[in-house]
């Protein structure tokens, strides 16, 4: 079994989540006592969002360059990224460390076109959801096409993510919103929803909406698990 390197605290409750998932998964693949190897570099979260919303994504390249390097030296065998937002500084983890990067985006979009599905709504952080590395992976690489809420809609799901689920706290408005505006998206010809931010799934989930729904966070740490098990 190859060890997994994960990059996390952003925030650590979804990093618990990614936890959980991986082990569940080895432990349904090989049964018994099974678990994962794994390894968390876990980082200050506070520093992460100031940095973010100070738009210096020089300083934020570096966090998370030194991060994949710690996983390195802790001989991981694989590098995933415990967050969605944070892969706008995938180029400079790639470029900076010769262990594997899994890319959320990537495991994402393979699920998706495996399903048969065209056009997806992406919900994630205005980060996310504004700039292209996420979508253009989607359309490029698997042939999917991306739409996003309008500017009010964006300003809520970011708002509901930085203000209460990174805190963890679960709010009924909150996911009737979010359900409002996955519904609204299906007029506009979503087939799919895409959960872009890995504290979304702890709101929204698959029986919440009449569309498929898919968890990045679910995707990504089992796609981790699959390469693990190679």
């Amino acid at each position: 079994m190859k060890k997994i390197g994960l990059i996390g605290g952003m925030s650590w409750e979804s990093s618990q989540v990614y936890y959980s998932i991986i082990n569940e998964k080895v432990r349904e693949i090989l049964g018994g006592f099974h678990s994962a190897k794994c390894v968390l570099e876990s980082v200050d979260f506070a520093e992460i969002e100031k940095l973010q919303h100070q738009n210096n994504w020089e300083s934020l390249n570096k966090s998370m360059v030194e991060a994949a390097k710690n996983l390195e030296n802790a001989k991981a065998d694989i590098i995933i990224l415990c967050t969605n937002t944070m892969h706008l500084c995938s180029p400079e983890i790639t470029k900076n460390s010769n262990v594997p990067f899994l890319h959320i985006a990537s495991a994402t979009g393979k699920v998706i076109k495996q399903e048969g599905i065209k056009k997806v709504l992406l919900l994630g952080t205005k980060f996310t959801m504004e700039k292209e590395f996420f979508k253009d992976i989607l359309k490029e690489d698997y042939g999917v096409d991306v739409i996003i809420p309008k500017d009010e809609d964006r300003e809520i799901v970011h708002t509901v993510i930085y203000e209460e689920l990174v805190h963890g706290k679960l709010e009924a408005s909150s996911k009737e919103n979010y359900i409002r505006i996955i519904n609204n998206s299906i007029a506009n010809g979503a087939q799919g929803v895409i959960l872009g931010c890995t504290e979304i799934p702890l709101l929204i989930k698959s029986k919440d909406v009449d569309i498929p729904v898919f968890d990045t966070t679910r995707i990504h740490a089992e796609s981790a698990v699959e390469f693990a098990l190679q």
